[in-house]
């Protein structure tokens, strides 16, 4: 097994607040990890470091080999859009468009094969079990988290990153639609990072962390493990 993510001593402040004091972490492909903690804790941040949108103080973020620090905007952008994959909270979906179309266009945009694409988005919205058709403002909405998630996967990411995907999900929706999220990196060959607040979707993880003090440390939960 490969790092598809290696966080190492990552320092971070805001104002005179230390979010991260020396957090490391490392994802395989085919694994997944969940990062509990409250609002405020630094979770959403740490996604943003790896995403290359906020710069650490100090330290390193190689995700499939790449130091994402040392990138420039041009570079990050590029390796965003072919090796990374992200799910929103509220989906962020253009709901005027269908599914497959919201779908086609995060394709287009790292400049796929239009018919590649399209044909990987219809197999991605079948195994996830939404249709293809209708505008996406008509989904529900655990049915527009799975087309998040289909389009976070169209361009083969190596690691996918969920920054609260159930939030926003009432309690029947919010499991199904985690225990569809956590299958993906075994059947895909990625790494899944998801930050949490909620403790009963972070134990499908396999491995669960919460943030503490400004580092990583072993979550105590109850499951554990992919669905």
């Amino acid at each position: 097994m490969t790092n598809v993510l290696a966080v190492s001593d990552l320092h971070y402040t805001v104002g005179k607040r230390r979010l991260f004091n020396g957090l490391s972490l490392t994802l395989e492909a085919g694994d997944s990890v969940a990062v509990l903690g409250p609002s405020g804790s630094g979770k959403s941040t740490l996604l943003a470091c790896v995403l290359g949108l906020v710069r650490p103080k100090a330290g390193s973020i190689r995700v499939s080999d790449t130091e994402v620090t040392e990138l420039s905007d041009r570079r990050l952008a590029r390796l965003r859009s072919s090796t990374i994959g992200m799910v929103f909270q509220f989906g962020e979906l253009i709901p005027e468009l269908t599914p497959l179309e919201n779908i086609e266009l995060a394709g287009m945009m790292n400049r796929s094969d239009s018919s590649n694409v399209a044909e990987r988005a219809i197999k991605l919205l079948k195994e996830l079990g939404v249709r293809t058709d209708g505008p996406c403002i008509e989904l529900s909405g655990g049915e527009r988290q799975r087309v998040a998630v289909a389009r976070a996967l169209v361009n083969s990411p190596k690691l996918l990153l969920a920054d609260e995907p159930t939030g926003a999900l009432d309690a029947k929706r919010r499991i199904k639609t985690a225990e569809i999220l956590f299958r993906m990196p075994k059947k895909h060959g990625c790494g899944l990072l998801v930050v949490t607040h909620d403790m009963q979707v972070a134990a499908l993880a396999d491995r669960v962390f919460e943030i503490c003090d400004g580092v990583l440390l072993p979550a105590n939960v109850i499951g554990g493990g992919s669905a």
